[in-house]
């Protein structure tokens, strides 16, 4: 397994939008990818469990992944989520 840190940069948080488009990329990778926040872990491939989360701006999440391609997952998944605008 695999994990990093990112910090939430929308202003809005990861709303609808933005978490049905960090899914697709997160969908992209073979790996299990979930996104842990205040001691809950969800599957980052799932947005109706992303919303469970109330991933709002400033909050500071863990991203992981378990599987053969976990490192390039994460690091990609932690880029997307500081580069969404």
């Amino acid at each position: 397994m695999f994990t990093k840190t990112a910090k939430i940069k929308l202003k809005n948080g990861l709303h609808i939008r933005p978490a049905s488009l960090f899914v697709k990329e997160a969908k992209k990778f073979i790996s299990k990818v979930t996104i842990t926040l205040d001691k809950k872990t969800v599957n980052a491939k799932s947005l109706f469990k992303l919303q469970t989360l109330n991933l709002e701006y400033g909050k500071t999440i863990d991203i992981s992944a378990d599987g053969e391609d976990e490192q390039k997952a994460v690091l990609h998944l932690k880029k997307f989520i500081l580069n969404l605008k």
